[in-house]
C-alpha cells in the first residue's frame, strides 16, 4: 500500500512540475481558431559530448538527434490521434522533408528561415519545431539503471527539450513545454517524447475543443 502511495504521489508530482514548464499564448484559441494542419520541423540540437569528436562528425551527430524528435514526434501524434480526433491533422514529415529539400532548405539553414516563411513554403497553419541540448546521444539509448550517487553528483542529467508550436501566419508563440531529460524521462528519444506528452496532455492546448466548438 505504500508503495502505491508512494507512486502516486510521484506520478503527480511529475504532473505538477510539468504543468509548470508549460507556457501557453493567452491568444492561443484566437490565433490557432482556423488552424488545419502543423508541420513538424527538425529540432536544433546542441551536443556536448565527453568524447572528442570532429566538426563534422558532431554536426553528423546533432542532426541526427534533431531527426529523431521530429520522427517521435510524428509518431505521439499519429498514435494520439487514433485515440482522440484532434482539430488538427500533422504533415507527414517526409512531405515536410521533400518540400524543404526543393527549397534548398536543409537542417543547416533552417533555422535562419521565420515560422512565417516556413509555414508558407510548407503549405500549413502552423509549426511544431524545439530544441535539444544533450551531453549524450539519446536516440541510442540513456542508462536507466538507478544510482543515488548519479542524482546526487549530477549524474542522471542528460540535458534539456523544449518543445513550442508557433502560429504561421503571425509567426508568434502559442505554446511551449521545457523539460530537464534524465534517467526517469525515457530510455530513448520515442520514449522521452512518447512520457512527456502524457504528462502534459491535459495542457496540450489541441486537446480540448475549440472556443468556437464549445459555444456550440
Amino acid at each position: 500500500m505504500k508503495r502505491i502511495l508512494f507512486l502516486l504521489a510521484l506520478t503527480t508530482s511529475f504532473a505538477v512540475m510539468a504543468q509548470k514548464n508549460i507556457y501557453e499564448s493567452p491568444s492561443f484559441d484566437n490565433l490557432s481558431s482556423d488552424h488545419n494542419i502543423l508541420a513538424i520541423i527538425p529540432f536544433l540540437t546542441n551536443l556536448d559530448l565527453n568524447e572528442k569528436i570532429s566538426k563534422s562528425e558532431q554536426k553528423r551527430l546533432e542532426e541526427n538527434e534533431g531527426y529523431a524528435v521530429q520522427n517521435a514526434l510524428e509518431t505521439y501524434f499519429s498514435k494520439r490521434s487514433k485515440k482522440k480526433k484532434l482539430p488538427v491533422t500533422f504533415q507527414n514529415i517526409e512531405n515536410t522533408a521533400a518540400i524543404l529539400a526543393k527549397k534548398n532548405i536543409s537542417y543547416d539553414n533552417i533555422d535562419v528561415y521565420t515560422t512565417k516563411e516556413l509555414s508558407e513554403i510548407l503549405g500549413v497553419d502552423g509549426i511544431i519545431s524545439g530544441t535539444l541540448d544533450l551531453n549524450i546521444l539519446l536516440s541510442n539509448g540513456v542508462p536507466t539503471e538507478f544510482s543515488f550517487t548519479d542524482y546526487f553528483s549530477g549524474g542522471a542529467n542528460y540535458g534539456r527539450i523544449g518543445i513550442k508550436i508557433s502560429d504561421g501566419d503571425s509567426g508568434k508563440l502559442l505554446w511551449k513545454y521545457e523539460k530537464e531529460i534524465n534517467k526517469k524521462t525515457g530510455k530513448n528519444t520515442t520514449d522521452l517524447i512518447d512520457r512527456m506528452m502524457k504528462l502534459a496532455i491535459r495542457k496540450f492546448p489541441y486537446e480540448r475543443e475549440r472556443k468556437r466548438d464549445r459555444k456550440n
